[in-house]
């Protein structure tokens, strides 16, 4: 972070024309088709083919010609230059610097030659040593140009002192954004490894993918693997794009607590996944061969994520999240970014050296900001144990109160229940498997389950309904049949909580009516109930089991 900042603060203290990637001298590009039989002398001897108006993207794919305009004069006419150029899609890449004398030098790259031309900043640079004249002109042979957002885009002329300070720069730019995604990757998978929380692990994710999209698109792999052919390094960038959109909506999926997003809001989360994890799939299998229209899907696919989280958002604020604004203020400038880059890839924004790194900026924000979204997560996870907690030593003062889960225990139960007004319906509820959580998670664990259950039983219990724990995972709800709570929809929240180590659990139920008047109806109510739940375990669980009503008293 330390680093992320001073880089920050140092581009910032130097002026705008010798920042980072774009240092140098601009200079013209005027275009021309190559034709059969051209050679470097043929084509400079013809400077009227060349097109310095048109739009560089109208000509299409194919191989091309690229002539420069007069260079400026060196204030050291025998001092080396650098001609800088972003990196594109392209085969060959041939460079020829023409001296004022006519002398031409130059030199022809496949796409791995081009590697090795690579700077920070995926700028390809050429240096050149004038000899006995100055260097006039800049020509370019690209083969194989993709032509997605240009043929030659910011092309530069540069000193060595430029280019040496760009890349010290930049160096401190892309350490400190890895540094930054590295150490919350260790610290989130720590943390993910001990709480198990599945926003933790889908954010582990986004910044595994941005530590190795920083490495691509800054050109920093082809110093580490000089062999690596540069449309191979392009095709990364994607690839890992595309899966760090899918990790970064996952995340959005399972970060809001589960009442937000059920229903078509995670519905369209997943599918959206499902395109940008298949997006990745393609690009491996065909990329090399079908660049160009899986590139407009690319583009046109990230504009639905802002949608999407559009959508996520709007539904969490309908639904009073408690961690929307955190969310909203961390993801904010992603999707900002990701509608910028979706505009400039499709070529309605004109090329620049931010607007092409603007996923480090962007990312290096939100990074920031959803650790303290995560953190605060966490801690209001952390209060509502405590609180339960707190809940337990006050229960453990209260005679007729279950210690652990806070209801009525089953003596104070019974004293309430019998010589009722009027007959009631008895529920039993018995936890399915109970014995198979605590091997699992051990006895704190199963006793957390416990009082996640017992919530859920005091939720939907309404005035006048006596909830109790009868012992173990047993648990009973008695009260008028009127006022008593839809067992289907008890199920399905038991179902759908969320309990410790993302463990679901399922219930049963028993159901008898009759009347309370004394000891002997209470007995024969509850035999029947617990025969019912009984046929409701043997049925397979996770449902409710009636037994027949007992007849009134006469």
């Amino acid at each position: 972070m330390i680093a992320l900042f001073m880089a920050f603060g140092a581009l910032g203290a130097v002026p705008a024309r010798a920042q980072a990637g774009i240092v140098g001298t601009p200079v013209t590009a005027c275009i021309s088709r190559v034709q059969p039989g051209d050679t470097v002398r043929a084509v400079l001897a013809r400077p009227g083919r060349f097109d310095c108006t048109a739009r560089q993207t109208d000509f299409g794919p194919g191989d091309y010609w690229v002539l420069s305009g007069r260079l400026p004069r060196p204030a050291d006419p025998a001092a080396p230059i650098r001609v800088r150029q972003v990196s594109l899609w392209q085969d060959t890449l041939a460079v020829y610097a023409v001296a004022a004398n006519g002398r031409i030098t130059g030199s022809l790259s496949d796409s791995v030659g081009i590697s090795r031309h690579i700077q920070l900043g995926a700028m390809i640079e050429h240096r050149f040593t004038p000899n006995g004249a100055p260097i006039e002109r800049i020509l370019w042979r690209v083969g194989g140009a993709s032509n997605l957002r240009g043929i030659l885009v910011g092309a530069r002329v540069a000193s060595d002192a430029q280019s040496q300070r760009s890349n010290v720069l930049l160096a401190a730019l892309y350490a400190g954004f890895i540094g930054l995604c590295a150490g919350l990757l260790f610290y989130n998978f720590a943390l993910w490894r001990v709480l198990n929380h599945d926003f933790q692990i889908a954010y582990c994710g986004v910044l595994a993918c941005l530590i190795i999209y920083a490495g691509s698109s800054s050109g920093f792999v082809a110093w580490l693997l000089p062999d690596l052919d540069n449309n191979r390094r392009i095709l990364t960038s994607y690839v890992v794009l595309s899966w760090g959109m899918a990790s970064a909506l996952a995340f959005c999926a399972t970060f809001f607590e589960r009442r937000i997003l059920d229903g078509w809001p995670l519905k369209l989360i997943y599918s959206v996944i499902a395109v940008f994890g298949t997006l990745g799939v393609l690009m491996i299998a065909v990329g090399p061969f079908a660049i160009a229209l899986l590139d407009r899907i690319f583009s046109l696919t990230m504009f639905v994520a802002p949608v999407s989280v559009a959508l996520v958002v709007w539904h969490a604020w309908r639904r009073r999240s408690d961690f929307l604004w955190l969310f909203a203020l961390s993801w904010a400038s992603p999707m900002v970014m990701l509608v910028v880059r979706s505009l400039y890839n499709l070529n309605l924004l004109d090329w620049s050296f931010w607007i092409d790194n603007s996923t480090l900026l962007a990312m290096s924000v939100e990074t920031l900001m959803a650790s303290i979204a995560i953190a605060y997560r966490i801690r209001v996870l952390s209060r509502e144990r405590d609180e339960a907690v707190r809940q337990e030593a006050i229960s453990r003062e209260l005679a007729d109160t279950d210690p652990l889960t806070g209801l009525l225990n089953r003596r104070a139960f019974l004293s309430r229940a019998i010589a009722a007004q009027g007959p009631r319906t008895l529920m039993l509820f018995d936890i399915d498997h109970f014995k198979q959580v605590n091997d699992t998670i051990g006895h704190d664990g199963g006793d957390e389950v416990l009082r996640q259950f017992a919530r859920t039983l005091r939720f939907h219990a309404p005035p006048g309904v006596l909830v109790a724990r009868m012992g173990g995972e047993e648990f009973a709800l008695l009260g008028p049949e009127a006022a008593m709570p839809d067992p289907d929809v008890l199920l399905a929240n038991v179902r759908a909580q969320r309990l410790p180590y993302d463990l679901r659990v399922t219930s049963s139920i028993g159901i008898c009516h009759g009347p309370l008047a004394d000891e002997s109806d209470w007995k024969r109510l509850y035999r029947l109930a617990d025969k019912a739940l009984f046929e409701a375990k043997a049925a397979g669980r996770d449902r409710a089991g009636r037994a027949p009503p007992l007849p009134l008293a006469a």
